[in-house]
Formats: C-alpha cells, sequence, structure tokens
C-alpha cells in the first residue's frame, strides 16, 4: 500500500462495461514524508468518496483489483482508503 494525493479526476464517456459506475482519478505518487515523488498516474477508487485533494491509500496490481469484488475490472492501481491523520516517528540508525 502506498500514499498519494489526489490530484485530478478523469471523466471517460467509452470504457470497459466493467468501470461504469467506477470513478477514476489522478494520483500523485507521495514518499513516506508525503512530499511528492514520480509521476502522476490513474486510480479507480474503490471507496466511492475520495476527491481533489485528499491523502488517501492505493494497492496496485493484483490486489487493485481485489477492491472489487463484485467485479473484475481491467485496473492497476485502486484507492482503498482517505487517510485522517497520520503519525509515524522516525528511528534512528545506530541505536539500540
Amino acid at each position: 500500500m502506498k500514499f498519494g494525493k489526489v490530484i485530478g479526476t478523469v471523466v471517460s464517456t467509452q470504457k470497459d462495461a466493467n468501470l461504469i459506475g467506477v470513478t477514476l482519478l489522478v494520483i500523485q505518487p507521495l514518499d513516506r514524508d508525503l512530499t511528492p515523488k514520480g509521476s502522476p498516474y490513474i486510480a479507480a477508487d474503490a471507496t466511492g468518496q475520495a476527491g481533489p485533494g485528499q491523502i488517501v491509500t492505493v494497492v496496485f496490481s493484483a490486489d487493485a483489483t481485489q477492491a472489487f469484488p463484485q467485479r473484475r475490472i481491467p485496473v492497476d492501481a485502486s484507492i482503498v482508503g482517505i487517510v485522517d491523520e497520520c503519525t509515524a516517528a522516525r528511528l534512528s540508525q545506530g541505536t539500540g
């Protein structure tokens, strides 16, 4: 699972029948400090609730298709969560 930020939406009137009703969003990948890193990609929104500006959790590959168990959708990335808060402590290297 990776962090990403929703930076846009995708409108597609012609698409695979299994994608009808699935919201597609443009995601900016983020590193563990929530800093933009890498090129944007498109993800299907399994939550049905994500929107521009939100930090989300994304799964890829076979996990992405399993986010939609009721049908087989042709996606490489799926949004499976919307982040409300994230706290993490950094571990210092070289300490016991």
